[in-house]
Order: C-alpha cells, then sequence, then structure tokens
C-alpha cells in the first residue's frame, strides 16, 4: 500500500524521506511543504523513518506520533484504528459542578505507566473524582521529567505507554465516568532534541524570550504555519484521543500581537470541534495575568476559554494556613484576602503587587462570570514542586490546617482540584526533577533552581538534585498509606466533603453574589454563606467564639465530632476548637 509522508520545511533546499533503509527525494509545494509516497508493507508496530534536511542526519517528524527511541531518534508511524474505542456511551462531563484530580502518570503508581494508571481509577471513582487533568505526556528527553520540557508535541512519551497505552487509558477512564483534561505546552520548546529549527522559523528569532528560552513564532513572518502546527495538535488530543479537554500552560508566555490572539483562535476551533465529536470540550488557562478577558465571551472582547487556574485562592489559603509569607506570598496575609477572593474571583485585581513591584489585575465583573470557571485548589504541582523540598501541605502545616484546607476548597464557590496523593495527606514529596543525559544541561537545570528559590528566600541546601534519580522516586504515591493512621483519616476527610459538595445544590451554585462571607483578621474565623449553607472555620490556634448570623441548621461536616453537639444548643453564635471547620445546612 502507499502512504504520503508531508512535512513543512520552508527554509530547506532538499528534504528526504529516510525510511526502509533509503533515502527518498521529496518534492516542494509553494507553502514549504514537501512531501512523497512510499509504498509501505508495515506490520502492526509501524515503519521507522526519518527527514534529512539539506543532507543532515535523519531528523524525527515535527508530527511524529511515536518516538520510541527518545526525540533523538527515529519517529514511528502509528495505526490510530488500531485501538477498537469502548467509550460510544460516553457523553463527556461538563467542567461546571466536577471535581477535578491533577495526576503526573510518571509518579502515580510505582510503574509510572498508562496501564499501572488505570489500575487505580477505581480509587478516583470512590472518593468522587470527576475529571483527571494530567501533567504533560508529549515527548521529551530523558526518561522522567514533569512534562513541561517537551520538544515533540505530538508524540505520547514512550515510558509512559505511548499513543497506544494513552488510548487505553482515557477510554478507561471513560468507561469509569471520568473525564480527562491533558495539560500541553505551547509556550516554548524543551532545551533538548529541539530539531523544530532546522525545518523552519517555530522560534523568534528577534530577541523575544521567555523565562524558558526562545519564544514560539506566534506572530513574525511565516507564523501562519506556526499556528496551524498548534491548532492541529489541540484538535488532535481532542479528536483523536477522545480528550475532554485541555489545560494551557503558563498562557501568559504566549507572545501573540495578531488582531486575533492564539488563545482566542483555540477556543473558536474547539468550539467548532465539540458538535462533532458529541461531547463538551474545555480549555483552562494557567494564566499569571489576573485577567478575566480569558474565560469571558468572545462576544464581549473575551478569549472564550472555559476555565482558568486561581492561584490568588491558593496564596490566600495558603498564608492563612502556614503563616508563610515569603517571596510572592507576602501580599496574602489577613483572614479578610481568603472572603475577598471568594466573593471577587482575585485577590490582585488592579491593587498593588509587592512581588512584582507595581500593580497586577483587572476586576471580576461577579454579575456576568460564574464562579466554576475558576478552578480552586490547596495544592497543586507548581505550589509543591516550587519550593525547596517540594513538601506539601500535609507537612509544612498540621493535619488539622490540611483538612482545613480540605474544606475550603470542597466547599468553596470555585471548580476544585485536588493533587495526586493530596485526598489522603500522602507523605510523599513532590520535588522537582529531571532526566538530562547531558551533563551541562543538568547542571544548568540545578543552578537554575538554586537561583529561583533564592528569589523566595529558601534554603539551598534543602534543595534536592532534580537529576538524582532517588529525587524522583521519593515523588511516587505508596499507595498502602492510604489505609493506615491518619492518612485514612484524611481520605475520610475528603470522601464525606465530596459527598457534601454532590448533595448540596448551594455548594455548586455559581452565582457570585450568592456567596457572602464574616470574618474577623485579629480573632481569625470566617463564616462563608453559600445560599444559606454556612462554612465556620477557625484558623487560630484558639478557641474562638464564631457568629453564625442565625440559628444553625444541621451538621453537613465537621472537622471536629465534638462540634456537632455544640451546634445544637448554639442558638446563633458557636465556639469553635482551634483548627477547626463545619459546614451547616439552612435551619429549619
Amino acid at each position: 500500500m502507499s502512504e504520503t509522508f508531508r512535512v513543512w520545511a520552508p527554509l530547506a533546499d532538499t528534504v528526504q524521506l529516510h525510511a526502509l533503509g533509503g533515502d527518498h527525494p521529496m518534492a516542494a509545494d509553494e507553502k514549504g511543504w514537501w512531501s512523497v509516497d512510499l509504498d509501505v508493507a508495515s506490520g502492526d508496530d509501524g515503519i521507522d523513518y526519518g527527514y534529512r534536511i539539506d543532507g543532515s542526519e535523519p531528523r524525527p517528524d515535527p508530527r511524529s506520533r511515536r518516538q520510541p527511541e527518545g526525540v533523538h531518534g527515529l519517529s514511528r508511524t502509528f495505526d490510530l484504528t488500531a485501538h477498537r474505542w469502548q467509550d460510544g456511551l460516553w457523553a463527556g462531563r461538563r467542567l461546571a459542578g466536577s471535581v477535578l484530580y491533577e495526576m503526573h502518570i510518571g509518579t502515580f503508581t510505582p510503574e509510572g505507566t498508562f496501564d499501572a494508571a488505570i489500575g487505580r481509577l477505581d480509587h478516583l471513582t470512590s472518593i468522587g473524582v470527576d475529571m483527571v487533568e494530567i501533567l504533560p505526556v508529549n515527548d521529551f528527553n530523558g526518561v522522567h521529567n514533569w512534562g513541561y520540557d517537551g520538544v515533540l508535541w505530538y508524540a505520547v512519551h514512550e515510558t509512559y505507554g505511548g499513543p497506544a497505552g494513552y488510548q487505553r487509558f482515557v477510554d478507561a477512564c471513560h468507561q469509569r465516568g471520568i473525564g480527562v483534561i491533558q495539560d500541553v505546552v505551547y509556550n516554548h520548546l524543551g532545551a533538548s532534541g529541539n530539531y523544530l529549527t532546522q525545518y523552519g522559523p517555530y522560534l523568534h528569532d528577534d530577541g523575544r524570550a521567555n523565562t524558558w528560552g526562545a519564544g514560539v513564532n506566534l506572530d513574525g513572518p511565516q507564523s501562519d504555519e506556526v499556528r496551524h502546527y498548534i491548532l492541529d495538535n489541540v484538535e488532535m488530543w481532542l479528536r483523536d484521543y477522545h480528550v475532554d479537554g485541555l489545560r494551557l500552560d503558563a498562557v501568559h508566555a504566549l507572545q501573540d500581537t495578531n488582531a486575533v490572539h492564539l488563545l482566542e483562535e483555540i477556543a473558536i476551533r474547539v468550539d467548532a470541534l465539540a458538535p462533532h465529536v458529541r461531547r463538551p470540550l474545555s480549555l483552562i488557562a494557567e494564566s499569571d495575568l489576573n485577567d478575566p478577558k480569558m474565560i469571558m465571551p468572545r462576544e464581549t472582547g473575551g478569549y472564550g476559554l472555559t476555565a482558568q487556574w486561581n492561584d490568588d485562592f491558593h496564596h490566600v489559603l495558603h498564608v492563612a494556613l502556614t503563616g508563610e509569607t515569603t517571596g510572592y506570598y507576602a501580599d496574602f496575609g489577613p483572614v479578610s484576602a481568603i472572603a475577598k477572593v471568594l466573593t471577587r474571583g482575585f485577590f490582585h485585581d488592579g491593587t498593588h503587587s509587592s512581588f512584582r513591584g507595581r500593580d497586577h489585575g483587572r476586576p471580576v465583573d461577579v454579575l456576568t462570570v460564574p464562579t466554576w470557571r475558576f478552578v480552586g485548589y490547596s495544592q497543586n504541582h507548581d505550589q509543591i514542586g516550587n519550593r525547596a523540598a517540594g513538601d506539601r501541605l500535609a507537612h509544612q502545616a498540621s493535619f488539622d490546617h490540611a483538612v482545613l484546607a480540605a474544606t475550603l476548597v470542597l466547599t468553596g464557590p470555585f471548580t476544585p482540584m485536588l493533587f495526586q496523593g493530596e485526598e489522603w495527606a500522602a507523605s510523599t514529596p513532590w520535588p522537582f526533577f529531571t532526566s538530562h543525559p547531558e551533563p551541562e544541561l543538568g547542571e544548568a537545570t540545578r543552578e537554575g533552581r538554586f537561583k529561583e528559590f533564592e528569589r523566595m528566600g529558601w534554603d539551598r541546601s534543602q534543595v534536592p538534585d532534580p537529576q538524582d534519580p532517588d529525587t524522583f522516586a521519593s515523588a511516587k504515591l505508596q499507595w498502602d498509606e492510604r489505609s493506615q493512621g491518619r492518612h485514612a483519616e484524611m481520605l475520610d476527610v475528603y470522601q464525606r466533603l465530596i459527598a457534601v459538595r454532590r448533595a448540596r445544590p448551594e455548594l455548586t451554585d455559581p452565582r457570585f453574589p450568592l456567596t457572602s462571607v464574616e470574618c474577623d483578621d485579629d480573632e481569625r474565623w470566617l463564616v462563608i454563606d453559600r445560599s444559606g449553607v454556612r462554612i465556620a472555620a477557625n484558623l487560630s490556634d484558639s478557641e474562638r467564639e464564631v457568629p453564625l448570623g442565625a440559628p444553625a441548621g444541621a451538621v453537613l461536616f465537621a472537622t471536629d465530632p465534638a462540634v456537632a453537639d455544640r451546634v445544637v444548643a448554639s442558638g446563633t453564635t458557636l465556639r469553635l476548637p482551634p483548627r477547626a471547620a463545619v459546614v451547616l445546612g439552612p435551619a429549619d
């Protein structure tokens, strides 16, 4: 049979397909696309191939689906139709009302594979997870990595199980009623194994760069094909792999001066695809801009994305529970900061940011923007992994503080997201880890982390070596913990809180004005009223008398069993133990 091979290489004088033991000349069209038809009689595992650009060594296909020998090796064809999907009845899942769970395939299980992760999906259904958000799985150099150093955006990392393993994983999630959000990185390319610049102007050559290197060419000469490279990749995950949405990494680093920003173009493309695949498709931005334009409808001048991560919510919780105010935590001290974020979306909404040395953010129109468009969390891969030791909240503060965090996240107005192992207060850290084969790149990465942590005021000696295999091994979850001691207690907390969230419509009501908060910065308590369901929390280390404002209803959840007895006779005030919270139904 004949198969067509195509590659965009507008700067090349000659391109040859290297396959089946020989080189095959390719012809170019006026847009710089080279192609050749090749007679193949491949087996089920595909054929290996690469491209010689102006006589170079064979390079991997920029749109390769599989790299069995890593990012420097030849690409291998992959038959998408070989997998027989079993999710024909899957109608998708809307982000609104869902509970998300952030997962890194390499450390979620001891094996670190898609197939091993399938074996743990029933745990997620048992606690009430609706969607998993998977850290990047596209191919990067080395064996283990967070995934944000990818260089081949279309290929699924072979160590995890490759594209076939990914198909099995998504299919298994859908059969259990779990949606899949895939984390993707379009703002930069990894430092090792990036051959794209040999093919064409994928990166800026005018000095523009972001934190991670040269910026992607989204608006310079010949950038149309670069944008198509990204847009086609978006469709690949959602169409070919049945994924339910994408998390877009660090969109503030996308440098785009086009009239239609890349983010808006992605949203347009995804909204057009959703009717065809017959399920809702979500786009979640990670943005440092505190700009509600991300999630505003295109009809009102927004980009039309589905949701965005809300780091301000993390920061106000973190500071209130740990007392840590170094670095970017400096502005988030008072309990009233929690109240502002819960009722107005952002803390910095045009206010001065001492960390940035300038005003930051823009107000959210709380009358039109629903609360679920913000993803809220007390922990995620960044906020844990970008600490010196990769220590989790339960390591930084007390068990009681971690329970308080769970209560405020899972009863809050935002779409809640958990980070893997959080639900049982996992003892394992989540440090930054890499496996760069090049010694010089490993050393540069190591020194870069030290300098980053110095700005946060953290001790350099506490930073694990990201290149040490033990650093990676330390991040793997220990599943036996779930049934032991305080780990089992925490797991019970998460199961009960998610059950309450599902049972009470007030807790998924998306209207900002229906959430009000009373608090006391000196006494360190707050009472959140969500359409009559109240969450009273004492964040201090002393017992507090907390005014409820109205007689208490039934106790839906309590961090301390003794609180339930106090509520019965409390009237309109409640004496809460230190570091305790209670969720109360409306009074009859």
